[in-house]
């Protein structure tokens, strides 16, 4: 019964051990599923079924007829306008990270979102190029393309030997590594394994953007002073980039130098004005459309591109080209690689996804966005575009400037289109610098994340260590054996953190059934000879030997120590009764000898395995008290504990390994008389226990008890017990209510049929 009393409340209840709630309350039988039982309601059909997986698959189906034309559709537009202005330019600026064309960068800004319209679950974040899944994609078309020096000779100049076919073979390969790695997502998608991004942490993704961000920096380096610089995709290939371009820094277009620094200035002035001044302005200042505009006039007026020699985009194509058929070749050869991509294209995209459907409250399926962006990929490759997810400055424009619905993204694709097929052409002009310098004003916020370190230092360090490592792991391997490197490193510090638990003794606080760290709190109760000792992990065969080492820490003594120390005593006790030479009296034991000594091939004669066994005086006249003083020159430790709680309540799983280990424990600290209790586990714990043959005379399935209060409450009964005047058959009749004291100690009421414990 619980009875509530202003802001306290009073329970009243007998005390529970598992076996004595498991009869009192019946568990009920449940049938649980079988593999065949899912199969079956998998592959059976309804209408009902049907209407929930078209309405699951296509998303557009639940939200656009609930599309509020007149609140939503003006926003939707001005959003999309301006989220479309930032994607062309974006497009053409991180086709130069996959070094293919700028051009073939507005397929990959508009394909994807045509896809993502009818499929995503999210309504806010605009797809498309992300300059980190560029840079991956990059780093596997340089390394399968083939240069001037390392192309093969029995290859026609035809085929790679000019520009033109060196470019369309870069196309080919980005394409193709687009569309495998869309083929896992949706596959990941269909098979419902959208949780794999749970294992890239919020502090893995920080850590490895922000060393993206440092590649997409050097990179950029080239474009902005118009240097030639090789390839590199091998591990510390940012440091062979940097010393390339640093050998060579007296090449340096002045021209194409001056205009990055201006524009870089530019942009990262005018950002930082929208993010102060967010709040004022209707919209943020579109500068990259407005300093785009102006590179490229300048560009044409002065003809920068014959006076000054300045790379430019140069010919764009008007119109969109037709399918392609990926290579078969390249899809052997970048599983790996795609595989990756898949993953971080997602996760980005998921993250991003996140924020907005906390913010804006609807939900959104992760298994859904992995066949969405799939298929936007499958599709983006096929027409020669990259990979795509989501860039966060793009998807900021478009939440921040009004956009409600996809339909801002579609409204942008729109754009993007109408520069493909008419405009393209007046773009022709515009410098690669430019183009380099605004891919690096996007990259503030990316670099702006070193400043999470004292942050997470702060929250967790191993969230810290973790991010650290990941950028460490990404700048020097690169970023794809970065990834993997981090994922593992990130694995690895699960382990440590499970393998090292942070265990604690507790203490009753405030003489209630509530149970702390004895470390922090000064008012605690303590009964004499009980220790609670909480495991805050798993056991498994890695951390039993460290939680035996800290459970020994904490009681002060080790049980099999003592145990063999017994054994040893034990022996000679024997050999003393045996003589005559010891007499037991009410004051305790009396020797009639001064000096009583094993020989020292005595003492090397005793087997540790006979030292190791249950203690067995049932042979001798008398029983020993190992607390009191035994006779001459047999000392034992004196230890006072009688009774050990051991709180699993937040031990979620053990193995075969780590159950033989407590097993063990547990047989150690009985044979020395100290018994033992576990609380707090669940009932599939002590079931799996059981199935294991874990019980046995020794330890037996009496010794779980459901909270840490019924433990130490039927430990205190049972101390007074042992101590009851009544006779045996009165005992047996009566029972006893016990209430904690404020001083304390134990009140005890006779004769009660429960017992009541008030806090």
């Amino acid at each position: 019964m619980i009875e509530a009393i202003g802001n306290q409340y009073v329970v009243a209840r007998p005390v529970y051990s598992a076996n004595a709630f498991g009869e009192e309350h019946k568990k009920k039988q449940r049938r649980h599923k079988t593999f065949l039982d899912h199969l079956k309601q998998c592959c059976s059909c309804s209408t009902q079924k049907a209407k929930r997986i078209a309405l699951s698959s296509f998303p557009i189906a639940s939200w656009l007829p609930a599309y509020r034309i007149k609140e939503w559709l003006l926003s939707d537009i001005v959003s999309g306008i301006s989220t479309g202005m930032v994607a062309v330019l974006q497009g053409l600026a991180f086709a130069l990270l996959v070094t293919v064309p700028p051009g073939y960068g507005l397929y990959a800004a508009f394909f994807p979102v045509i896809i993502y319209f009818f499929l995503g679950t999210s309504r806010h974040i605009s797809v498309g190029p992300f300059p980190v899944l560029s840079m991956m994609v990059g780093a596997v078309v340089v390394r399968l393309t083939p240069t001037a020096d390392t192309a093969d000779p029995t290859v026609s100049n035809s085929s790679v030997g000019n520009d033109s076919a060196l470019d369309d073979h870069k196309v080919m390969v980005a394409a193709t590594v687009t569309i495998l790695s869309g083929i896992i997502q949706m596959l990941l998608g269909v098979l419902k394994l959208g949780f794999v991004v749970i294992y890239l942490s919020e502090s893995l993704i920080s850590g490895f953007t922000t060393a993206a961000a440092v590649h997409v920096l050097v990179s950029q380096l080239k474009f902005m002073l118009q240097l030639t610089v090789p390839a590199h995709t091998d591990p510390f290939s940012l440091f062979k980039v940097l010393i390339s371009v640093f050998s060579q820094i007296e090449k340096t277009n002045i021209a194409d130098l001056v205009t990055s620094l201006v524009i870089l200035f530019v942009v990262f002035v005018v950002k930082e004005i929208n993010q102060r001044y967010k709040a004022k302005l209707p919209v943020p200042i579109p500068i990259e459309l407005i300093m785009t505009v102006i590179a490229t006039g300048v560009s044409y007026g002065f003809d920068f591109k014959n006076r000054f020699k300045v790379a430019v985009i140069g010919e764009m194509k008007s119109g969109v080209s037709g399918p392609i058929t990926p290579d078969a070749q390249t899809l052997q050869d970048t599983i790996g690689d795609c595989f990756g991509i898949a993953v971080v294209g997602f996760a980005v995209a998921f993250s991003v996804a996140s924020v907005y459907s906390l913010k804006y409250d609807y939900p959104i399926d992760g298994n859904q966005e992995l066949i969405a962006l799939g298929v936007s990929n499958i599709c983006g490759g096929l027409f020669r575009g990259f990979a795509a997810s989501t860039a966060l400055s793009r998807s900021g424009v478009q939440e921040s400037t009004g956009g409600k619905t996809q339909i801002a993204g579609l409204i942008s694709a729109i754009i993007v289109l109408i520069v493909i097929l008419a405009i393209g052409f007046l773009l022709e002009p515009l410098q690669k610098s430019v183009l380099a310098a605004l891919a690096l004003g996007n990259l503030k916020g990316m670099l702006m994340q070193f400043t999470e370190i004292r942050r997470l230092w702060r929250k967790d360090k191993y969230d810290c260590i973790i991010w650290i490592m990941t950028f460490i792991f990404a700048v020097v391997l690169g970023l794809g054996l970065g990834l993997a490197a981090s994922v593992a490193f990130q694995l690895l510090t699960i382990v440590f953190r499970t393998q090292f638990p942070k265990c604690s003794m507790l203490a009753n606080v405030g003489r209630s059934n509530i149970y702390k760290n004895r470390k922090d709190y000064s008012d605690i109760y303590e009964p004499e000879g009980v220790k609670i000792f909480r495991c805050p992990s798993p056991l498994y065969f890695a951390n039993i030997g460290f939680f035996k080492r800290k459970l020994i820490d904490a009681v002060g003594f080790s049980p099999l120590r003592i145990l063999r120390k017994r054994n040893k005593a034990l022996k000679k006790i024997r050999k003393l009764q045996k003589k005559g030479l010891l007499q037991v009296t009410p004051k305790g034991f009396i020797c009639t000898v001064d000096c009583v000594k094993d020989s020292d091939e005595e003492l090397d004669n005793d087997k540790i395995e006979e030292l190791d066994q249950p203690i067995n005086t049932t042979d001798l006249p008398f029983q020993i008290d190992w607390n009191a003083d035994l006779p001459v020159n047999i000392v034992v430790p004196k230890i006072s504990l009688h009774s050990l709680i051991l709180d699993f309540s937040a031990v979620s799983f053990l193995d075969v390994s780590s159950m033989r280990g407590l097993k063990t424990i547990l047989q150690e600290f009985i044979r020395i008389q100290v018994d033992v209790y576990i609380v707090g586990t669940d009932d599939d714990f002590i079931e799996k226990l059981g199935r294991c043959e874990f019980f046995d005379d020794e330890v037996k399935d009496s010794i779980f008890f459901l909270t840490i209060h019924d433990a130490v409450l039927h430990i205190l009964m049972k101390k007074d017990y042992s101590t009851s005047k009544f006779n045996p058959s009165q005992e047996k009749g009566a029972k006893y209510d016990f209430t904690v004291n404020t001083n304390g100690g134990l009140r005890n009421r006779e004769c009660q049929v429960s017992v009541e414990t008030k806090f």
